[in-house]
């Protein structure tokens, strides 16, 4: 993958100003190719300059510069030199034929099995704009985008500023209208014959967009997505001075998008798995909402205002999901956000930071010295620890400076670019709080800090000794709040006990009275820490779990649980049992979610042997059947969905499946929907009782959810060795597959319960993975490392180890190998740790 250093991106900026891209794309020159005209005017400040510009294209048909012809034989296939500038303004034109992709890099084409309509859109981030047109491509040289687009004339064509149609209908012209100032990343156009909402918010206009195969699920949804929007908008204006910077506001739900989401300016683009085509928990429907205030976030934080490198992504990326927590929580209905965020989020954050490839939330500039390391830091550090010491933040300075601060932040660098110190100037003006320290102590470390609580007693009261593992000082914001959640038997919580005096490497607390039954650190979730409870305190959690009020108290012990788990300080069986003893009584969807999530995952699939699975299954399958026999009132929908999604996944009775299918319902419901019948499918193909003859038989009707994906994921998950055979070759050999029957195929094919069969493939893995990613590119090699890597046993890490040491993995599968091996190692620790030998 060609790669942009740090250091060339700021000769380049020192050297160039961009005005203007002019972009001509012709989407009618057939299935493989587009044709890109850019004309780009830019400045330069010093005689005698070399620059380039990027440029991946499939054939150069022609570039000038001033209007004097460059020789094509200069371009490398990446990169069009430009040497001997003179200082002022030029103005250089390239004409090229660009790819299509398949993988969501650059211009994405898809053809919707469905009905056979193609669709097509733009993906630039981070440095993929060079796939659509020729580029400056850096972030801190932003310039006016003005496109024009020829498409087939049944289609409709989207993009930053409102596309209108130009003369002749016929002829499938449209013009986008210009844009303010933005960077290359952030150019977008979507095409195709997409069906449409449209609204009116204060005179802005809003779209929401889907494939015409969507459009029934589309318009059931609508109304909902436009008014998550309209009270996410007046929100953002209610606490910012800077009013919303774009022409319009278009929301795209597209197909085969690698991303959740992506903050294009004016056409936001999201995965159109978030327009729902079976039931949906009320959780879906709150990440959904969340995902939208995130984004729109970033037309603000990104957008307007944009980092200078990509090592301050965290800018964009920490703030946008604080945010999309934090509005959604003040604006919606969705009230119990955080607790999502405690239960799903966070976690992501946690696992990320205790891995060899942790890195700082805001990394020295050093530390990214190129986009495909760059590329590598899109992950949970940089959003969920980033937003959890947001969160923090906000609690020390208190929401008043911290909101002025934003706003002299959008003030002083609107429409250009910032980094770290200057937002961190602009928080410090406000506050009058030395926020640099707390910078360094938050955003520019690694790990994750653990505090353990150890309480005595005696006749005046009650005394909390803090022991603080890690870089951090104790006494960081918000670090020690403890909270006493009352356990159902007790009538009323007891005060927070405050922080008295320093005591070696933590704090003691004391308190007068009698000792709460349940002392609980970091109660209100504000801090970035794993939290212990002292021998008391679990005791009462795992009695009383179930009965505390709070959901997102509920959350912080269900994490500190998992922790435990992970570390190998508490036996993966009493995790079930605990999740046995109390999610049968959880009201929050998302808590039941997660805990469901982890053990079966991570404890059934991962942290136990072979001969330890089954007595998992059956724990979780009877929690599942409890909190199933509690919800068939009918009044607890989402909980009873996420139930039942688990012990699908859970289940080794074939005959109850095929009795599902056959009726299309379960007992006491819901009716089957498609997701509900392809979980199914996938489960029964799993354990041997779906013949491929069976399966293209039971396979829902057309239009349906995922067809393709679903059957790619069952064919593959069959235990079958010329299933399996087929499916290698589709992933490994064939390099047909787009990203995402690629995600579904390897999806299917490791299974736990087919680990003799599978244990061969693992030493092939390897070698065929490293080859893949450097044929395919870093999309690919995220997928196939992600949801294709070997199931756990000594044997993947050993050959990982030797992979990793060897110089074949692209940046982006190395990556993901470390992570995927470090989850190994830590899988394998916990089974030594507390599996006894069968």
């Amino acid at each position: 993958m060609p790669v942009l250093t740090r250091a060339e991106a700021q000769t380049r900026a020192r050297l160039v100003d961009v005005h203007r891209y002019l972009i001509d794309l012709d989407l009618t020159r057939g299935p493989e190719r587009f044709r890109s005209t850019t004309t780009l005017r830019f400045s330069t400040r010093h005689p005698g300059a070399d620059t380039f510009v990027e440029l991946r294209a499939a054939a150069l048909h022609r570039a000038t510069l001033d209007g004097q012809d460059l020789d094509p034989a200069l371009y490398t296939g990446d990169r069009l030199p430009l040497t001997g500038l003179t200082a002022g303004d030029h103005e250089l034109r390239v004409e090229a034929d660009m790819a299509y992709s398949h993988t969501g890099e650059g211009m994405h084409r898809f053809t919707d099995p469905a009905d056979g309509e193609t669709y097509l859109y733009t993906m630039c981030c981070m440095a993929d704009a060079d796939r659509v047109f020729a580029a400056f491509d850096q972030p801190d040289l932003k310039a006016v985008f003005e496109v024009t687009v020829t498409a087939p004339p049944e289609w409709t064509v989207l993009g930053n500023g409102i596309a209108r149609r130009t003369g002749d209908p016929a002829a499938g012209r449209w013009h986008l209208a210009p844009t303010p100032p933005i960077s290359t990343y952030l150019m977008a156009v979507a095409a195709g014959p997409y069906h449409s909402v449209h609204a009116e918010h204060r005179g802005l206009p809003l779209g929401l967009h889907v494939r015409r195969s969507l459009a029934p699920h589309l318009d059931t949804d609508a109304e909902e997505l436009l008014d998550i929007t309209r009270r996410c908008f007046d929100r953002y204006h209610e606490i910012f001075d800077e009013p919303y910077p774009f022409d319009s506001y278009d929301q795209a739900f597209v197909p085969e998008f690698n991303s959740g989401a992506m903050e294009n300016p004016g056409l936001v683009t999201f995965r159109d798995e978030f327009i729902h085509r079976s039931a949906a928990t009320d959780a879906q429907r709150q990440t959904r909402a969340m995902v939208i205030a995130h984004e729109m976030a970033h037309m603000w934080f990104g957008d307007l205002v944009t980092m200078r490198w990509w090592d301050d992504i965290w800018l964009n990326e920490s703030f946008a999901e604080y945010m999309g927590f934090q509005i959604l929580t003040e604006a919606t209905h969705h009230t119990g956000t955080w607790a999502d965020f405690g239960i799903r989020r966070k976690s992501w954050g946690y696992d990320a930071d205790q891995r060899p490839s942790t890195h700082p939330v805001a990394p020295d500039p050093d530390g990214v010295p190129d986009t495909a390391s760059a590329r590598l830091n899109f992950d949970g550090i940089s959003y969920a620890k980033g937003a959890s010491a947001l969160r923090q933040l906000v609690a020390w300075l208190g929401e008043k400076n911290f909101l002025a601060g934003i706003n002299d932040h959008f003030a002083r660098h609107r429409f250009g670019n910032a980094t770290l110190a200057d937002f961190l100037d602009s928080l410090a003006r406000a506050s009058g709080r030395d926020v640099h320290a707390w910078a360094g102590q938050w955003l520019r470390t690694t790990g994750v800090d653990t505090l353990t609580p150890h309480v005595t007693t005696d006749d005046r009261g009650w005394t909390l000794h803090l022991d603080h593992r890690g870089s951090r000082p104790t006494a960081s914001p918000s670090a020690c709040t403890t909270g006493t959640p009352t356990p159902p038997a007790a009538s009323a919580s007891a005060t927070a006990p405050k922080p008295t005096s320093p005591a070696g490497d933590g704090l003691t607390l004391t308190h007068p009275g009698r000792r709460p039954d349940l002392v609980l650190l970091n109660d209100h979730d504000l801090s970035y820490a794993k939290i212990r409870l002292d021998p008391t305190s679990w005791d009462t959690a795992t009695t009383a779990l179930s009965g505390l009020p709070d959901a997102l108290t509920r959350a912080v012990i269900w994490n500190a649980a998992r922790d435990l788990v992970r570390d190998g300080l508490l036996d993966p069986a009493t995790y079930l049992d605990t999740a046995r003893a109390h999610l049968p009584l959880e009201t929050d969807t998302p808590v039941a979610e997660g805990v469901l999530t982890f053990a079966r995952h991570h404890i059934a699939d991962r942290y136990l042997p072979d001969h330890a699975r089954p007595a998992a299954l059956a724990t979780l399958l009877d929690t599942c059947d409890a909190l199933l026999a509690r919800t068939t009132d009918g009044t607890a929908p989402g909980l009873r969905l996420t139930a039942l999604r688990t012990r699908i996944d859970c289940t080794t009775d074939t005959a109850e499946l095929h009795d599902w299918l056959t009726h299309d319902t379960v007992p006491d419901g819901p009716a089957l929907d498609p997701e509900l019948r392809w979980r199914i499918h996938l489960r029964l193909a799993v354990l041997g009782a779906l013949t491929p003859r069976r399966h293209r038989r039971r396979t829902p009707p057309r239009p349906q959810r995922h067809r393709p994906e679903g059957a790619a994921r069952c064919r593959a998950a069959l235990p079958d060795p010329d299933a399996k055979e087929t499916a290698w070759t589709a992933l490994f050999t064939d390099d047909h597959l787009s990203a995402y029957l690629l995600t579904a195929t390897a999806d299917g094919f490791w299974q736990p319960e087919q680990h003799q069969l599978l244990r061969p493939y693992i030493t092939r893995w390897f070698p065929a993975a490293v080859a893949l990613a450097e044929r395919r590119g870093p999309a690919v090699a995220e997928a196939v490392g992600r949801h294709g890597f070997p199931l756990t046993d000594p044997e993947t890490l050993r050959l990982g180890e030797e992979t990793l040491h060897g110089t074949g993995p692209t940046p982006a599968l190395r990556r993901r190998l470390a992570d995927e091996l470090d989850d190994t190692r830590r899988a394998l620790r916990v089974r030594d740790t507390h599996t006894p030998t069968h």
